[in-house]
């Protein structure tokens, strides 16, 4: 099936590590950015992070503007700028690393901001984000093929479904998952770190491809 085709606009860029330059999520998403050719649009969600969901947001949500307290008027421009931002952008790149076994919380403060019945998501119709590319970076210590623990990621299976369901947002997601960040610096996964190498290298060189890739998409 051809892909949908979106013009060029920005990508927008979100992090959420907690490490800043010593994440290996934002430094294979430099990867990415080395390679991308369009405008950008950054939000670092550690530096500055989105509010967590309220009862002011979601009242925000279920009521006519005219009706808003003070409360949910702020509530409102915050969801509003972040909803605008992110349907604005023909492209997304995001880095989740995964703690202690899920998302950090300031991205699933930024999902729970963004993902708006009527807005973002539509019931029984077509998300307006639907078939945009996405390359989500997700680093980790150990959870694919020969790992220790392989079986028990439960992070990217809820990413990709959230980012890519089509009852979701519906974006067409490229998961990119640096294994073994532990084996450098846990004397017992020091037998894993050839394989941590040949993952990080790899992701790196995955995330030049799909920069460079969509970016010959969104120009076409």
């Amino acid at each position: 099936m051809r892909k949908a085709s979106f013009p060029m606009s920005y990508l927008l860029h979100l992090d959420s590590s907690s490490i800043g330059a010593a994440s290996v999520s934002r430094q294979v998403a430099d990867s990415f950015r080395d390679a991308w050719t369009g405008e950008v649009v950054h939000r670092d969600l550690a530096a500055s992070p989105a509010p967590h969901l309220s009862a002011a947001d979601i009242a925000a949500q279920r009521t006519d503007p005219a009706q808003h307290t003070a409360e949910q008027a702020a509530a409102a421009a915050v969801q509003d700028e972040l909803v605008e931002e992110f349907l604005g952008a023909s492209a997304y790149l995001f880095t989740v690393p995964m703690y202690n076994r899920t998302m950090p919380s300031v991205f699933k403060a930024w999902l729970d901001q963004v993902i708006i019945v009527g807005r973002t998501i539509i019931p029984s119709g077509t998300a307006p984000s639907a078939g945009r590319p996405a390359v989500l970076i997700s680093a980790r210590g150990g959870y694919g093929p020969g790992t220790p623990n392989h079986g028990k990621d439960f992070l990217v299976p809820a990413l990709e479904s959230v980012l890519g369901d089509p009852a979701y947002l519906g974006l067409d997601v490229t998961t990119l998952t640096p294994e073994l960040t532990k084996a450098p610096v846990v004397p017992a996964l020091a037998h894993l770190i050839p394989v941590h190498e040949a993952s990080l290298a790899d992701a790196h060189e995955q995330a030049r491809v799909q920069a460079e890739k969509i970016s010959q998409q969104l120009a076409a």
